[in-house]
């Protein structure tokens, strides 16, 4: 049986303290009437036997010490169904676009469970992002977690709309992988009104919205709210992927958002800070968020995660993202000396990585020159920027002929490689043969990270020694 308490003794921020005669669930719903005849929905956030810490999804405002609070015995359930593909929905959950309400197969907690590691599946097989800077550079792989670095003002959103839009599964010879679709779902917590707009005008556009499933949390909702949407999420990835075979990219933005909410939330609660005065326990909450992706043996389906968060003054040793590298497979870094040249997307190849990327291509994958063309076009991109460091003492008039090749394959991989543009989708095939093109126009003998039989087959001849006779 439900019961019914009417003894709030503290509203702090987003949290309802109140006085219970038995020890409640943690994580249990709640639901606080108001004197007005208002229902706002909460969760447990902390339970003795004695009293309960409330956090309220719609806010606490118009709550006092006359409304009424009941338990209702469960956790919080996601709603699950293959028609919420299409769909946009609340931060909480609820359907936001005016279509009907969802009539769920079945319903899930949100909290998930944690995918056992003997049956893991090792994430080797490749995503393709039609982003050369990702699929050349960083591979994408099915059930890896490769979050994306940024900053304030950056376009990260653009680079995660790309992504949404253009993400696919290459065909796959086995059969085993016949009839397994793809799905993105896109959690967006903290964003403006403006960027929501954007966002869902660049879905409607594009037709991406169809393959989808829109989670939006706003800056105007309750902080409170930003904890839940991930996780219902990632909830509707794990049945899309686990029970309907689809293979899900999941999209987080911002995950700054999402720990400014826990350490709201910590400070109402009076929590004894940790770094910079972000709970001690975030490194574990985030950890619970990101290690829901991945493969299980026996299912066709994946899930794979792309969070994206705002490093706070551009700092990669700040918490947020100093914890996140450590959980993940990765980053990829938003340049702001790039994205100030006008390069889209102003991705810095250098201090990003893809650790699963060995995993997910060669021979049996993608094309088997891909990691000795990455590793080529890696190191002689590495030169070309040293290179730029010394032409700032000595000038350019000063360096060999060798080093002025490097110089100009720096500016060339910037304009012609990184520099794509946000609407445009560019093929694995397309990628690698500009990956070729580029490193043609320096030396053979430079080439020392590829191997022989690839340099005959993709080295373009003809444009070496047209340089060649251009410099005598």
């Amino acid at each position: 049986m439900q019961k019914e308490y009417k003894t709030i003794t503290e509203i702090s921020g987003p949290l309802v303290f109140a006085e219970v005669d038995e020890p409640i669930g943690y994580d249990e719903m709640v639901e606080i009437r108001t004197p007005n005849g208002e229902t706002r929905r909460g969760q447990v956030l902390e339970s003795t036997s004695k009293f309960v810490a409330i956090q309220v999804f719609e806010g606490t405002s118009g709550i006092d010490r006359q409304s009424s609070v009941r338990f209702i015995g469960e956790t919080l359930q996601m709603p699950l169904t293959e028609e919420l593909l299409g769909r946009v929905l609340s931060g909480s959950g609820e359907p936001i676009d005016g279509g009907p309400e969802i009539e769920p197969d079945e319903e899930r907690p949100i909290v998930g469970a944690a995918i056992n590691p003997t049956a893991r599946e090792y994430p080797q097989e490749f995503i393709q992002t039609g982003v050369s800077a990702i699929d050349g550079m960083n591979t994408l792989i099915r059930g890896q977690k490769l979050p994306i670095f940024s900053g304030s003002g950056l376009p990260h959103n653009d680079l995660a709309l790309q992504i949404a839009r253009q993400a696919s599964v290459p065909e796959e010879d086995d059969e085993s992988e016949e009839g397994s679709e793809f799905a993105v779902i896109f959690g967006a917590m903290g964003i403006t009104q403006e960027e929501a707009n954007e966002f869902m005008d660049d879905f409607e556009r594009t037709g991406a919205l169809e393959r989808s499933v829109v989670f939006m949390n706003l800056a105007d909702d309750p902080a409170v709210e930003r904890t839940v949407t991930p996780r219902l999420a990632l909830t509707t990835a794990e049945y899309l992927a686990f029970e309907k075979d689809y293979h899900v990219l999941v999209i987080l933005t911002d995950m700054t958002n999402y720990c400014e909410a826990l350490r709201e939330i910590g400070a109402a609660r009076e929590e004894v800070p940790g770094r910079r005065g972000y709970p001690g326990y975030m490194y574990t909450d985030l950890a619970t968020l990101y290690e829901r992706a991945g493969r299980i043996e026996g299912r066709d389906g994946s899930v794979t995660q792309i969070p994206i968060l705002t490093m706070p003054g551009d700092d990669d040793t700040h918490p947020i993202p100093d914890l996140t590298g450590y959980i993940t497979e990765g980053q990829i870094y938003i340049d702001r000396d790039l994205n100030s040249q006008g390069i889209e997307p102003p991705v810095n190849v250098l201090p990003s990585l893809s650790r699963l990327m060995d995993d997910g291509i060669g021979e049996g994958f993608t094309r088997k020159d891909h990691g000795d063309t990455a590793n080529q076009l890696y190191a002689a991109y590495a030169e070309g920027e040293d290179l730029r460091d010394l032409v700032n003492i000595v000038g350019r008039e000063a360096l060999s002929e060798r080093d002025n090749k490097y110089l100009d394959f720096a500016d060339a991989f910037e304009e012609e490689y990184i520099q794509q543009g946000f609407e445009t989708n560019r093929g694995l095939e397309e990628t690698l043969d500009l990956g070729w093109e580029l490193l043609s126009r320096l030396p053979k003998e430079e080439l020392n990270r590829v191997d022989e039989e690839f340099i005959e087959e993709y080295y373009v001849e003809d444009e070496s020694e047209e340089l060649a006779q251009t410099a005598d």
